[in-house]
C-alpha cells in the first residue's frame, strides 16, 4: 500500500495544489490528488490553472487576504513547473 506522501511524490503537484483543487472540487485531498494526476497526465493543466484563478477569485470575494496571498503563491508555483503547452 502506498502512503499519501508517495502518492503525493508520483502525482506531480504540490500539496499546495491539490489543496486547491481539493477546495474547488470539494474533495477529500486524496481524491483531488487523482484528479489532479489525471488531469496533468491528459495535458490538460489549464484546468487546473483555472482552477487556482476560481479559488484565488473566491478569497477575494470573501475578503481572505491571507488565502488570496497563498493561493497566489501556488499559481505562481504551479505555472512555473507545469508550463503551458502549445496547440
Amino acid at each position: 500500500m502506498l502512503t499519501y506522501q508517495e502518492c503525493l511524490d508520483l502525482c506531480g503537484l504540490s500539496e499546495e495544489e491539490i489543496e486547491a483543487i481539493a477546495e474547488h472540487e470539494h474533495l477529500e485531498p486524496i481524491i483531488a490528488m487523482a484528479l489532479g494526476q489525471y488531469l496533468v497526465t491528459h495535458q490538460d493543466e489549464q484546468r487546473i490553472k483555472r482552477i487556482i484563478l476560481d479559488d484565488i477569485k473566491r478569497a477575494k470575494i470573501k475578503g481572505d487576504q491571507q488565502h488570496v496571498d497563498a493561493l497566489n503563491k501556488v499559481l505562481q508555483h504551479f505555472l512555473a513547473t507545469h508550463p503551458e503547452r502549445e496547440g
